[in-house]
């Protein structure tokens, strides 16, 4: 359990986690996490596309339910203001700067590409990190995205050339010359404020897993096997987000109906992203990382939202944070 601040909360900004009692469920069965990891893993071993496959299926299926909750956020926000109607005035305006996401990624698919990889390092890095410790989000939040550039360039230029449908024989200089700054600042980082054992091998262990394997693999290891179940622990914890969502499972069964409508919406772009693709797979994975962008954007927008209306940041991501060694009384850079 992790250790309570020493620093009261103002009062009236108070976000109070759930008592361990209803905590339970946090984590899914070992056996089936090793199950997942070996298959990610020994996937690496297939033809390029193959793995891809796998790798896309995992984020489809695994990943994005963590973001499906954002319905079950929204309620208890909208619920009071609009009674019946308020999953129109949720989805409407979620899905409408989705589209917008997407229509940019006809428009201007370079500029896109750098605005969604910037969002998921800060994105990335606030869920690892917690809030105030800033220089160790930027370098937990950019590990996913600079280590690929560094360690497989090629393998990366090419999955991206796919997704925004550019050629792209090699990495954009914007994006390598930010992975060596990445580098640079991991390195201030760890020589002056070191982390604790448990976060410096979960450190060692992604890149070691970005060395090792395929970038999409790698990607898709962290994605499901790290920020989307920290995700949901912290949301099961925090008593104000999401009231009716205090365990794990009930937290897969709250995001079923919107993932449901999100395999709909993808399956109705289909045909619009299918002419002029190589193949099934390519197809796949422009319309995954696409949609994976899209929803992006409001997912982060509603969590900045409702921080602000909560005053402050949760507790349940000081808690997520402790999880990974680092208390709330840790020294923050």
């Amino acid at each position: 359990m992790a250790a309570r601040s020493a620093v009261p909360a103002p009062v009236g900004r108070i976000r109070a986690s759930r008592p361990p009692a209803r905590a339970a469920g946090l984590r899914p069965p070992p056996l089936i996490g090793a199950l997942v990891a070996f298959g990610l893993i020994a996937s690496a071993l297939l033809p390029r596309e193959a793995s891809w496959l796998v790798a896309l299926v995992a984020v489809i299926v695994l990943g994005v339910p963590h973001g499906a909750l954002d319905g079950a956020v929204a309620a208890p926000l909208l619920r009071p203001r609009g009674g019946r109607l308020w999953f129109g005035l949720f989805a409407v305006p979620y899905l409408g700067l989705s589209a917008l996401v997407l229509l940019a990624w006809q428009v201007a698919p370079l500029t896109t590409l750098a605005g969604f990889l910037a969002l998921s390092v800060l994105h990335f890095g606030e869920e690892d990190a917690g809030p105030g410790r800033r220089l160790e989000a930027l370098v937990r939040g950019g590990l996913p995205v600079a280590l690929p550039a560094l360690l497989h360039p090629e393998d990366t230029a090419g999955i991206f050339a796919v997704v925004a449908r550019v050629p792209m024989l090699q990495l954009p200089g914007w994006w390598t010359e930010a992975a060596w700054l990445w580098l640079a600042l991991a390195g201030l980082w760890l020589a002056t404020r070191p982390p604790r054992r448990a976060v410096m091998a979960e450190i060692l262990l992604l890149a070691a897993a970005f060395w090792l394997l395929p970038p999409l693999t790698a990607f898709t290891l962290y994605f499901v096997g790290l920020h989307g179940p920290r995700h949901m622990r912290a949301l099961v914890r925090d008593r104000t987000k999401a009231p009716a969502v205090d365990t794990m499972d009930r937290a897969v069964l709250a995001s079923l109906p919107v993932f449901g409508l999100t395999l709909l919406l993808g399956a109705a772009l289909w045909p619009l992203y299918a002419p002029g693709s190589p193949g099934a797979v390519a197809t796949l994975l422009t319309l995954t990382l696409q949609m994976l962008s899209a929803l992006t954007v409001p997912h982060v927008l509603l969590d900045v939202l409702l921080d602000r209306i909560a005053g402050g940041s949760s507790p349940s991501r000081r808690q997520a944070g402790a999880e990974d060694g680092e208390g709330p009384g840790s020294p923050r850079p």
